[in-house]
């Protein structure tokens, strides 16, 4: 099952960040370029790390300047996101290219990469409402609360995960196909961007 090669692969990538939690420390990838699970890992770090630039950029008392760059950061991020998940889904596009499908295939809200985003950012919450659960200084009501929102959290992942498999399943049968949309982000771009294209007059 995909889903039990890809979430033990996020949970790894957010404990290696952890180790020094910090958004400035480089990405050291355990994976060969080659393997799918590096870009497995490449797609939760930046998650990771986006996770945390939202964090900080909620700070009251952040300097104006530094949140303006920051935000430019965030954005950066978001585009990375986005390819990522593009190239992960050239994988299975290619990994399926061969599959017969079926003359009443469906096709799916959501392409597997997505999928996998969704999980990604899963991982994330599961990891940091564990933390809060289990926070020492916190009061046992806190702790309590959060704990009910971790069980929550891991019944979505058993949800999630079941759903990508029987997707990348139903794909690989030909029950279902997939189809690609690039997402075609707007306000990154001088030339579809109406506050960018004007000021460049």
């Amino acid at each position: 099952m995909f889903s039990e090669l890809a979430f033990p692969i996020f949970e790894e990538s957010i404990r290696d960040y952890h180790q020094f939690d910090n958004v400035d420390q480089p990405i050291n990838n355990p994976y060969p370029k080659d393997k799918i699970e590096h870009l497995l890992y490449l797609k939760n770090w930046i998650d990771t790390v986006q996770w945390h630039f939202e964090d900080i950029i909620r700070d009251p008392n952040i300097d104006p300047v530094a949140a303006l760059a920051l935000k430019r950061r965030i954005d950066a991020s978001n585009q990375e996101r986005t390819d990522m998940v593009e190239y992960i889904d050239s994988y299975f596009l290619q990994k399926f290219k061969d599959v017969k499908i079926s003359e009443n295939a469906k096709i799916n809200s959501e392409s597997p990469a997505w999928a996998l985003d969704r999980l990604s950012i899963l991982a994330l919450k599961i990891y940091h409402m564990n933390e809060e659960a289990t926070r020492k200084e916190a009061s046992e009501e806190h702790r309590a609360k959060c704990q009910e929102k971790l069980n929550i959290l891991l019944e979505q992942k058993s949800d999630l995960t079941t759903a990508i498999d029987d997707l990348l399943h139903d794909i690989e049968t030909g029950a279902k196909y997939m189809k690609v949309y690039k997402q075609m982000k707007m306000y990154n771009d001088e030339e579809l961007n109406p506050v960018l294209y004007q000021n460049k007059k």
